[in-house]
């Protein structure tokens, strides 16, 4: 169907728009109709303009200008996904669809066969599972609208498990002539004609023969071969007229007689077919010497039984559906029915039953596909009606599990149903969280999932760290490591701009990015110099081999050790790795004021930590520090800097002294 854009007037004006991975950007541009179409060259591209419009700007065309829209309309194209009551479809479908991926291909044969079977019905069980849910919440609705919409949905879930259960008798199971009638008949019980509520209205009489639907529900147990109900109810009717006592024996005699194959009857079809052509001959025979001419109820019953064209159309308003009428005709006319003969007998009941008044409607073609064994065409036909990717996509993959779409391949390299499944996929990546179920899809499509699953999982929001920690984890088991650092940046980035430094450099050490490390450790380093103290002490004391990423982020550790051992009171160990990251080098120069200030308290112990050669480096240190400032910048110095310069000269010199005093007199003893 055709989605109209409120507020956008296409009329008036050209439309352009950009895909996305699920949703479509729409607006208005400066092109009026009346000009028609620019001409290549002329016309910005619809990326330009949609840009145009987001920023302010016009763009200038061939049309009639005039100011544009400010609107930019967001159009979804999966909107099933957000509907609340949908959400148990998505979820427990996909348990099942894992477990078959995961089942055991060595079966082979009747298990095998039976496996899938049952698959197929734990696919039904949750679409009506959800289809009753979304019925009480249609009951429950006070608003129209969305009264409206869910009656919409149950409509679409029962149709969704009327097809279904028709592919799985004649596609999955593979029914043969004999069963398949059977099978058929079931499907027509479950789904077309629910008279239940009718019975009971007839039964809760004080005299049912007399309702006025009683013969009603009569012929609708006999259209659908429920024949012990059909007997239990005419039982009724000749208690209430011992009249038609005759008649209604000799009726419900046909009726206990008419031969049926069950389940456990090991009987030939050719038997089968023999005790048929008997019991009708005795039904023809009765009808023609008029045994029910006196009641035309039970008449028309009769004609029914033998299977009369005209009889059974008569009854068209109580089976409501051609494939109903289908499965009646069949019934009483061809029990033995094989597959392939399904395809003759459905168009000849359709083109009955609808008689030319009516036009088929998009689920009349799916079934007729599906009766033809135009499996291709009962997938098109369901993509094109229904409204999301999960029907066709679960469907397609039990199929292609039961070796039915091996030989068709699509021309452009997926097969049918990889092409459905990643279509499915990624649709439930537009979710805020169903794109968890998606990622399950794209592991099962070998050819095409791991690309879309690289290009979807980076456009997942992350939104909160717990969720950033999820999205790396399925890159992480799936060695995704370009999208892992891609994750990891970005929470790096967020982290900083929150002002949470250890967070930050949490994130950027896992991406192993060594020049955002860096900037981190510098943030650090800067918040020290004005704090006195650091923040994340247990990140810091904890990096191990992670510090060794980048110069700064070693210095960082190491500064971290230094200020641990000083608090242990292991001066010389301290004095030794702050002298080692001064003289390699692993210190930023303008950190080395911040680490020769540190020092004086190592210089004004009672016992001497660091030794001449130590001092002397560690003056070195000073002047090189102070030589490289012009005297301008020496004069602008504060005068804290100035004193601290003079502090640690005088302190350096004192320890010099004592050092030489205490080295000689240990040379001189």
């Amino acid at each position: 169907p055709s989605q109209v854009v409120p507020g956008a007037d296409p009329s008036a004006r050209q439309l352009c728009f950009a895909w996305g991975p699920a949703e479509v950007l729409v607006c208005e541009t400066l092109f009026g109709r009346r000009g028609g179409y620019p001409s290549r060259g002329e016309a910005a591209p619809a990326r330009e303009l949609l840009r145009g419009v987001l920023t302010g700007s016009g763009v200038t065309g061939t049309g009639e200008g005039g100011p544009s829209s400010s609107c930019v309309f967001v159009v979804r194209k999966d909107q099933d996904i957000y509907i609340q009551t949908l959400r148990k479809l998505f979820n427990e479908s996909h348990g099942i669809f894992i477990g078959l991926q995961r089942s055991e291909e060595e079966l082979a044969g009747k298990s095998r066969k039976a496996q899938l079977v049952q698959v197929s019905k734990n696919y039904r069980s949750v679409i009506r599972a959800c289809m009753e849910d979304m019925h009480q919440a249609t009951i429950s609705a006070q608003d129209p609208a969305l009264r409206s919409q869910y009656s919409t949905q149950v409509s679409i879930l029962s149709a969704m498990e009327l097809i279904w259960n028709l592919c799985e008798i004649l596609f999955v199971e593979a029914a043969a002539a004999g069963p398949l009638l059977l099978r058929l008949l079931d499907w027509v019980r479950l789904h077309v004609c629910d008279v239940d509520n009718m019975v009971q209205e007839v039964l809760s009489s004080d005299s049912p023969p007399k309702h006025e639907l009683f013969w009603n529900v009569v012929d609708i147990f006999v259209l659908q071969g429920r024949m012990d109900e059909a007997r239990h109810l005419l039982s009724k009717e000749a208690s209430a007229d011992p009249t038609s006592m005759n008649m209604y024996k000799i009726l419900d005699d046909l009726m206990k007689k008419m031969p049926v194959l069950s389940v456990g009857n090991t009987q030939t079809l050719t038997e089968m077919e023999l005790k048929w052509q008997h019991w009708h001959e005795e039904c023809q025979r009765y009808l023609q010497n008029g045994t029910f001419a006196s009641n035309s109820h039970m008449e028309s019953i009769c004609k029914i039984l033998l299977g009369d064209e005209d009889a059974i159309l008569e009854k068209k308003e109580l089976m409501t559906t051609w494939y109903h009428f289908l499965v009646t005709r069949l019934l009483y006319s061809h029990p033995t029915v094989k597959p392939m003969e399904l395809r003759f007998y459905a168009q000849a009941c359709m083109d009955l039953f609808l008689g030319g008044e009516s036009s088929p409607e998009p689920l009349d073609m799916i079934l007729m596909a599906a009766f033809e064994f135009e499996i291709h065409q009962v997938i098109k036909e369901c993509s094109i009606a229904l409204s999301n990717w999960w029907f066709v996509a679960h469907l397609t993959d039990l199929l292609d599990h039961c070796k039915l779409l091996q030989s068709h391949n699509l021309y452009f390299g997926s097969n049918m149903r990889e092409f459905l499944l990643l279509e499915y996929a990624s649709g439930l990546f537009s979710h805020h969280s169903l794109w968890q179920l998606g990622v399950d899809y794209f592991d099962h499509c070998p050819q095409y999932g791991r690309v879309y699953l690289e290009l979807h999982i980076e456009r997942v929001p992350l939104t909160t760290e717990q969720k950033a920690l999820k999205v790396l984890r399925i890159c992480e088991q799936r060695q995704m490591q370009e999208q892992v650092r891609s994750i990891c940046k970005i929470m790096a980035m967020k982290a900083l701009r929150n002002n949470r430094l250890g967070s930050a450099l949490s994130w950027s050490i896992r991406a192993k990015d060594a020049a955002f490390a860096t900037l981190i450790s510098d943030r650090f380093l800067k918040d020290y110099c004005e704090r006195g103290c650091f923040s994340d002490l247990d990140l810091i004391d904890n990096l191990g081999p992670s510090m060794l990423l980048s110069d700064r982020l070693t210095f960082l550790g190491k500064y971290r050790e230094f200020h641990r051992l000083y608090g242990e009171k292991r001066f010389s160990e301290a004095a030794r790795l702050l002298l080692m990251l001064m003289t390699a080098h692993i210190a930023p120069c303008s950190f080395w004021m911040t680490l020769l200030t540190d020092a004086l308290p190592l210089l004004e112990q009672k016992e001497v930590v660091f030794s001449a050669e130590q001092t002397y480096e560690l003056m070195r240190c000073l002047e090189d520090l102070t030589a490289g400032k012009s005297e301008q910048q020496k004069f602008q110095d504060d005068d804290v800097e100035n004193i601290k310069v003079e502090m640690l000269r005088l302190a350096l010199a004192r320890n010099l002294a004592r050092v030489i005093v205490k080295e000689g007199t240990l040379e001189g003893s």
